[in-house]
């Protein structure tokens, strides 16, 4: 993987995560679309939507000093040969501080053009941590 072209979501996803672990505004940037089209939404934010709009939360987020530290649990995943949904579960936590840990759940959309696989939307919730169950239900 050459840097900013991702040949698989998860290049990407991974990608992400680096980058908000390590508050890196242009390695994240790297990671979304150039498009007006794609969406973020921070736990309890608005929706954003559009480039220039995401750059600026995720700078806001990153000038604020505060280092995270992010573990990831997927729940599922979907894909085809364009687009890829990652269900997933944030462990976020401040870096050198366990015991400020707040569990969020994430949807992750990237889709798959020229410049390889890219996210597209970001939408994250917090959850209460007593809610968490990984094993997938089934509804009939």
């Amino acid at each position: 993987m050459t840097k900013g072209f991702f040949s698989t979501p998860l290049d990407a996803e991974t990608a992400f995560y680096e980058a908000l672990e390590q508050a890196d505004l242009e390695a994240m940037m790297l990671v979304w679309a150039e498009d007006e089209e794609i969406v973020c939404i921070h736990p309890g934010g608005p929706r954003l939507s559009g480039y220039a709009s995401v750059r600026e939360a995720w700078r806001r987020i990153f000038d604020g000093g505060t280092r995270l530290s992010v573990q990831i649990s997927t729940l599922s995943t979907i894909a085809n040969p364009f687009t890829a949904v990652h269900s997933v579960i944030e462990h976020i936590g401040v870096k050198n501080d366990p015991s400020q840990q707040a569990p969020v759940v994430a949807t992750n959309i990237y889709a798959r053009g020229a410049a390889g696989w890219r996210m597209v939307l970001h939408h994250a919730s917090p959850i209460p941590p007593d809610s968490i169950d990984e094993t997938p239900k089934v509804l009939h």
